[in-house]
């Protein structure tokens, strides 16, 4: 594991402690239909009104796969760098709840769908390592139990209930919250890409169980507890180093850590038990008898594999090679499939020959970005669509506007819409390339401010200040370069 060794332990009363930490993320599966029943999994509908007797449970009913699931895990799969096991059994993992009709979760256990893989994850400061995966399989959701409708009873909402998810197991591979919190968005970027879940945290699509456990650096493995459900990226950062503390606190004050489920108050920032953790054994595992082992061939997984979009890592080393990007551009453009194909779209979209790619990140990420940020938007309700964009770079790369007009012409597209080029025209905005007419300006300047000119001469970094004036002078229409050509002939630079 590369880019994770230094500076990452926590100072305790007794000195370092290194956090180690694993994680357990459930994906929705992206798909139309429950993973044994043909009911919808649309979000938001009225409680009990997509169950099927399957998953209500009823007497004699039998599960049926959904193929179009076990394809979204193996794609999942293959974009995990994971190995495909064409031979997998679905288990019954035996608990009882009350919005678990079936009294028993149709799970994978010794013999999961999809084996061992590797995310690699980017750090904000440009350091990147390596998470192992070491499984990923299909299993049905629960429902949800509903405690504040009444005062003494439980209502139970099915409507979830066998609804396909993907369990994504990590090795303990993560040595910090920043570390945990990189790689779930790193996953939940690779998920996206592949279609497969659509990631949305709010709506509990994705979700994460986080092991944490305490140590000295190079001692064996703490005892750990698993910290259920964390449903933000925030909240998973927050969780983290509220338990690392307390398991320290406790070990320090001579006390022992109780392998245990606990629950993350997000109000308090604090984590409270939830119970004692159950083994693999608590749940009684067996093969489901309803159910034969999942089985297909490599001609099955190669056709899947044709069909996978280019991913994160090989996007982001395209934009670096072919674009000429640095890292963070790359790394920051492609984090989401929209933003990159948004930025792929300005700067493809100027004909035979393509835009300047490094102008164009520029726009997207500072202007774009930062004006979508502040207004809570995202790219998919950007009032300034890509093609407008590239006409604007078009129009700076012709030389007739000038950066500083391009961003009030950027203001106008925002606010009012419509085509770059007629707006220019219309308005009056086009850069003024006429040297007598910038030459007046200068000479205008120089005139007003001897003072000024007598300090340029000995230190030439003052012309910026003259730029400036003329620039001011001229409504920001001058071409700041003739600018700049006129005043250092006329100043003797």
């Amino acid at each position: 594991m590369s880019g994770t060794a230094q500076n990452k332990y926590l100072k305790g009363a007794t000195g370092d402690w290194e956090v180690v930490i694993g994680m357990e993320i459930h994906a929705q599966v992206a798909s139309n239909a429950k993973l044994f029943s043909g009911a919808s999994t649309a979000f938001g509908a009225a409680p009990n009104s997509h169950v099927s007797l399957v998953d209500a449970a009823m007497p004699g009913m039998l599960p049926v796969i959904n193929e179009e699931c076990v394809k979204q895990a193996i794609r999942t799969g293959l974009g995990l760098k994971a190995q495909i096991n064409k031979r997998s059994v679905f288990d019954r993992k035996n608990y009882f709840y009350p919005d678990l009709p079936q009294g028993y979760q149709i799970s994978q256990y010794k013999s999961p769908v999809v084996g061992e893989g590797e995310v690699e994850v980017d750090l904000p400061e440009g350091a990147t390592f390596k998470v192992g995966i070491e499984r990923l399989h299909l299993e049905q959701d629960a429902g949800k139990s509903v405690h504040d409708l009444h005062a003494t009873m439980t209502a139970v909402d099915l409507n979830r209930s066998g609804v396909a998810l993907m369990e994504i197991v990590s090795k303990p591979d993560l040595r910090s919250s920043d570390e945990a919190k990189a790689f779930v968005s790193k996953l939940r970027s690779i998920l996206r890409y592949l279609g497969t879940c659509d990631g949305d945290m709010e709506k509990g699509n994705l979700r994460a169980d986080v092991n944490v456990s305490v140590r000295k650096p190079g001692g064996p493995l703490g005892t750990r507890c698993e910290i259920k459900n964390v449903n933000s990226v925030r909240f998973i950062g927050q969780a983290i180093d509220h338990e690392a503390r307390r398991q320290i606190e406790v070990i320090e004050d001579g006390g022992a850590i109780d392998q245990e489920t606990r629950l993350f108050d997000p109000n308090k920032g604090v984590t409270r038990p939830m119970r004692s953790k159950e083994e693999a054994h608590d749940y009684r595992y067996f093969p489901d008898p309803d159910l034969l082992p999942l089985e297909f061939d490599d001609a099955y997984v190669e056709a899947l594999k044709r069909d996978l979009p280019e991913l994160p890592d090989e996007k982001k080393q395209r934009f670096t090679s072919a674009f000429g990007l640095s890292a963070y551009d790359a790394g920051v453009l492609v984090a989401e499939r929209e933003t990159a194909d948004f930025f792929e779209a300005v700067v493809s979209g100027g004909g035979a020959k393509p835009r300047d790619a490094k102008l164009a990140a520029n726009w997207v990420i500072n202007e774009l970005f930062g004006r979508l940020n502040k207004e809570g938007k995202d790219i998919g309700t950007s009032p300034v669509a890509a093609a407008q964009l590239g006409a604007v770079l078009d129009l700076i790369g012709e030389g007739t506007i000038s950066g500083k007009i391009a961003k009030d012409l950027f203001e106008i597209l925002w606010a009012e819409g419509g085509d770059p080029r007629d707006i220019v025209k219309t308005r009056g905005m086009t850069q003024v390339t006429d040297l007598s007419a910038i030459e007046k300006a200068v000479d205008e300047v120089i005139a007003g401010n001897p003072d000024k000119v007598a300090d340029a001469k000995t230190n030439p970094k003052a012309i910026g200040w003259f730029v400036g004036q003329v620039m001011k002078l001229s409504g920001g229409k001058a071409n700041p370069q003739a600018v700049n050509e006129l005043l250092k002939a006329k100043l003797g630079l």
